[in-house]
């Protein structure tokens, strides 16, 4: 049996059944991760990425990145401990807060999240298609190119920029591969709980000075690393798993539940004086403009002091 009649046998059912209870459960979870997402980002994106830039991008970008990470961590909580989502690491284990350039497989559209768990692990979550698939087939068959079955092929050029311009500021690039049991699902899959029933994560650590400088060298290093990719998405899709598993440990459900409670006393507590305080109206609905105005004109503070 062939890789795409494998994928096909898993992807025909759901793990779950989407239950009225699955579907309440899911909305409300959604109606969480937006509402915080909005209290966060107005009642202290504002001050740290606007206010706090005026006089230091440092402290600015690290308060940021606090009140970012702790939204980016209700993700995990929310898949791994509410709908049971299992999570399989496997390859090399790797430090915690590096420095890294991320390159992945895409084969669905929430690959990200599964992303995040990797970061929320190491400390670094504050920092951070089918048809898609068949072009880019036909393509790599018109242009002499490896077909790769799982894997899209991978943009060369902006890997080669994007390699040399942080190059120096990198401490290593992640090999991310990552493979659904039962099912390849979808955003609203996630957010029911009805898939995906096992994510497995395989993490490959490439140091620096394992990779050509070159730009022709890079690009053939890259698609070399992607038929690789492809080879092992098929073995997963045979075999059910990646080699070397159990590289991460376990989420902490106290660490997750503090984090969920913080965050929810943060946005309750903003929610109710916006609710009952005319002030408070006044202030987010400035603030929102404000944002919308420097979004749309790429706005960003010039620092006037540094401490």
């Amino acid at each position: 049996m062939d890789s795409d009649s494998v994928v096909g046998s898993i992807e025909g059912q759901r793990h779950y059944p989407l239950t009225t209870l699955r579907v309440i459960r899911g909305v409300l979870c959604l109606l969480v991760l937006v509402s915080t997402a909005f209290v966060l980002l107005v009642y202290f994106g504002f001050w740290t990425a606007i206010i706090l830039r005026f006089f230091s991008v440092h402290h600015s970008r690290k308060a940021s990145a606090f009140f970012f990470g702790i939204w980016i961590a209700l993700w995990p909580f929310f898949f791994e401990k509410i709908n049971k989502t299992k999570v399989v690491f496997s390859g090399d284990q790797v430090p915690d807060k590096e420095r890294v350039l991320l390159v992945a497989n895409h084969r669905t559209e929430v690959d990200w999240m599964y992303l995040w768990d990797l970061a929320l692990r190491k400390g670094c979550h504050g920092y951070i298609r089918e048809q898609k698939c068949k072009r880019s087939q036909k393509y790599a068959s018109e242009n002499g190119l490896p077909v790769l079955k799982n894997v899209l092929l991978p943009k060369t050029k902006g890997f080669y920029a994007c390699l040399e311009n942080l190059r120096g500021s990198l401490d290593a690039v992640y090999d991310i591969t990552i493979g659904y049991r039962h099912r390849c699902p979808s955003f609203l899959d996630n957010i029911f709980g009805v898939d995906p029933a096992e994510v497995h994560i395989h993490v490959n650590r490439v140091s620096l000075s394992e990779i050509p400088t070159s730009e022709i060298e890079v690009s053939s290093w890259l698609m070399n690393m992607f038929s690789l990719k492809d080879k092992m998405l098929s073995d997963f899709y045979r075999k059910g798993h990646f080699p070397r598993e159990g590289s991460e440990q376990e989420l902490s459900q106290i660490k997750c539940a503090v984090n969920f409670i913080f965050v929810m006393i943060l946005t309750g507590t903003c929610t109710f004086f916006t609710f009952f305080s005319i002030w408070f109206r006044i202030y987010v609905s400035l603030v929102c403009a404000y944002m919308a105005s420097a979004t749309c004109f790429n706005l960003r503070p010039t620092p006037i002091f540094q401490f």
